[in-house]
């Protein structure tokens, strides 16, 4: 039985292993270009001018470096005033740029296992994971304790990049179904290649994950508790064509990674990334109901008609939310009288046909339809053209979505001088703290006259200072997040300053409702309820 202590330990392990798949490969990259060597023989340096001298793309350079000032390897220095972010050494970048070549092996790993959904693990990657579960295992023994050391945080970032993929793999493919974890069971029940995948088993036992006892394998706690936390993986993981791009996006084409509209997204593995970032809304739903419970539970005829999830994905949330709705309010016993309105919307077509069908299946009824969160006029105006229904009578609803808008340069700056730590690209190119809280000012404006009576219920993702996190190793995934949203332009701030903006919007997030994850200074998550 695990402790309070073990599972904060374990729980540490995996915002490690996080940080490990973003680390590595970002270092790397730099490493491989001389900017490290570079940073040590200059010790401070502003991003401009190292922009300059490596011909990068300046925007995704700034994500990299400040990267490595979450994982306290580097000190940020950032003058919102002016526009400039000064990039310096500390007691501990020499240690670690200099063992940066060690992750070479962890990212060949990695490209191996970006093809692991298509191609699950070939004979050819069953050679190199065992080659380097020999190397690790050899690194290991020599049992580094010191968890403040670099040492430590390398040998755990190796290690992400040789589980968490794995993880993923077989939490997608059925590894941690109820049979396999209450039961011994032999790699012949699991694995067409039992002893190719055996070597995949004995390096987890290694990891104290399974005991072995006559050839059958048999979860431990700890392994359990690994297993029941895959999804926590996914999202990181999905991420990896991004991560294994990054000699270009950094040094060469910033665009190696767009599609065309209708065309498979190249920059993350979408399915796996839904599959991990499902495992975690439950948390946030809890909240969301509390909200949707009270709301529909007043008279009729101050209730929204319905509701609009912008970002449908796959309709999940769509049914979730009816699901309370039908079963726990007084709405659910008069929807014979008073219908409730549903509508999902999304920018992704494919989403759409997966929204549809699914909701089909669940026998519920709604209007799926395109939809920009960016232009919520033309939402407007195609709910109230084609059926009849008014956008500002809904209770609009989204999960993760609004840092996640195509970037629109602000058409009226406001020359403030941000609060934001953040670092933000579009296409490569830098974009200032100062134009990113602008734009999100403009944005929430234009959805102020569609969200005023009944609100907009949002769970948002965030950042928070590298100081911060680099202080806290092992209790954050910042890291990981700042990484994936980074290199992908994205636009994730502080919850305290993308509640300043949601204010100056109009939209006053509304104290009863609002909740943060975790609640402390290290939030990353925010559920809120805007209103006017």
């Amino acid at each position: 039985m695990l402790t309070k202590q073990d599972k904060v330990r374990l729980r540490g392990s995996i915002f490690r292993h996080l940080d490990g798949i973003a680390t590595a490969t970002t270092v790397l990259a730099l490493y491989k270009k001389g900017i490290l060597n570079y940073l040590l023989k200059n010790k401070e340096i502003t991003l401009t001018e190292l922009t300059k001298a490596f011909n990068a793309n300046e925007g995704y350079l700034n994500v990299a470096l400040r990267i490595l000032c979450s994982q306290g390897w580097l000190t940020q220095d950032l003058n919102n005033q002016k526009n400039i972010a000064t990039y310096r050494i500390n007691k501990k970048s020499e240690t670690a740029f200099s063992l940066a070549h060690l992750y070479e092996e962890a990212v060949n790993i990695l490209n191996y296992a970006v093809r692991f959904p298509e191609e699950r693990i070939g004979s050819d990657a069953f050679i190199v994971l065992e080659r380097i579960f020999k190397k690790y295992e050899k690194r290991y023994d020599l049992n580094i304790t010191n968890e403040d050391s670099v040492e430590f945080q390398l040998l755990k970032h190796i290690e992400g990049c040789i589980v968490a993929p794995i993880i993923v793999l077989l939490g997608v493919n059925g590894m941690f179904h109820k049979y396999f974890m209450e039961a011994s069971f032999a790699a012949e029940e699991y694995h067409k290649d039992p002893e190719s995948f055996k070597k995949i088993l004995d390096f987890l036992a290694h990891l104290g994950w399974f005991k072995k006892k006559n050839g059958n394998y048999q979860f431990t706690d700890e392994g359990l508790f690994f297993a029941k936390r895959a999804s926590a993986y996914g999202v990181t993981v999905s991420y990896l064509p991004t991560f294994l791009q990054l000699d270009e996006l950094l040094f060469g084409n910033p665009l190696i990674l767009n599609t065309s509209e209708g065309d498979t997204e190249k920059h993350v593995h979408r399915e796996m990334n839904v599959w991990g970032s499902g495992g975690a809304h439950s948390t946030y739903f809890k909240v969301i109901d509390q909200v949707i419970i009270k709301l529909f539970n007043k008279p009729i005829d101050e209730q929204p008609k319905g509701i609009l999830d912008m970002g449908c994905g796959n309709g999940a949330f769509i049914q979730h939310i009816f699901d309370v709705i039908e079963h726990q309010t007084i709405r659910g016993k008069m929807l014979e009288e008073h219908p409730l309105l549903l509508v999902g919307a999304d920018f992704n077509k494919a989403a759409l046909k997966v929204t549809r069908a699914n909701l089909i299946k669940a026998d519920i009824w709604a209007k799926v339809i395109w939809g920009d969160i960016g232009r919520p006029d033309l939402l407007a105006k195609d709910l109230r053209e084609d059926y009849n229904i008014e956008l500002k009578d809904l209770l609009n609803v989204r999960t993760f979505l609004d840092h996640n808008r195509i970037w629109e340069t602000p058409k009226q700056p406001t020359n403030r001088i941000s609060d934001s730590s953040g670092a933000f690209a579009h296409k490569g190119h830098y974009i200032s703290n100062d134009l990113v809280e602008d734009s999100l000012l403009e944005h929430l404006q234009k959805w102020k006259p569609y969200v005023e009576q009944f609100g907009l219920l949002i769970i948002e993702l965030h950042t928070i200072n590298p100081k911060l996190t680099s202080n806290n190793i092992g209790k954050t995934a910042a890291t990981a997040y700042d990484a994936t949203h980074g290199y992908s332009d994205q636009y994730i701030l502080e919850v305290d300053v993308f509640n300043k903006i949601a204010n100056e919007a109009g939209l006053k997030p509304d104290p009863n409702h609002f909740s943060r994850f975790p609640d402390n200074e290290l939030a990353t998550v925010s559920v809120n309820l805007l209103k006017g």
